[in-house]
């Protein structure tokens, strides 16, 4: 089903059938260092993790993370959407990329598609973001996207301090 499209990118929710893109994806060097081992070991488990995370939250919350494609070759490159965290007040924002597909623009092109859709579909006024504190990448495409950075937080008592932005939805 698709949800977003916008210049050179279609974005859908996830499948089963993606779980090959999945187990690539979580298995990149930086979604480790920066957002963490899930565990993912298997095209098996990959399959898991999307239903038991990504379809799950569409059906619990009518929103998630969706696959980002290009347009014109219909090749997966990344993940960008909407995640209702424990330990945060506002929906945030997310994405990860591949990292042949990074420094293209994609980043930006798919969030800022995300945060239309927040806005016009969810009626969604305000988002939030978090960044691991060395993430730098991501912390520059939130600012050129407009958001601020807020605070320091923590997810959980136990978890390292993360950047808290935010942005309003006008």
């Amino acid at each position: 089903m698709m949800m977003i499209e916008t210049e050179r990118l279609l974005l859908r929710r996830f499948t089963e059938d993606d779980a090959e893109f999945i187990f690539n994806l979580l298995n990149e060097p930086d979604w480790i260092k920066y957002i963490g081992d899930k565990g993912i070991k298997t095209i098996e488990g990959a399959k898991k993790y999307i239903e038991q995370s990504l379809i799950k939250m569409y059906n619990d919350l009518g929103f998630g993370l969706y696959l980002v494609t290009l347009k014109e070759y219909g090749i997966p490159i990344g993940m960008c959407g909407l995640v209702k965290r424990n330990g945060l007040e506002d929906v945030d924002l997310g994405f990860a990329f591949l990292k042949e597909f990074t420094g293209k623009g994609y980043g930006y092109e798919s969030a800022r598609a995300v945060m239309i859709y927040a806005k016009a579909e969810l009626n969604i006024s305000r988002l939030a973001a978090i960044t691991t504190t060395d993430n730098h990448a991501s912390e520059n495409l939130l600012l050129k996207l407009g958001f601020q950075f807020d605070s320091l937080t923590k997810l959980s008592q136990d978890a390292d301090p993360l950047k808290l932005f935010i942005k309003e939805l006008n």
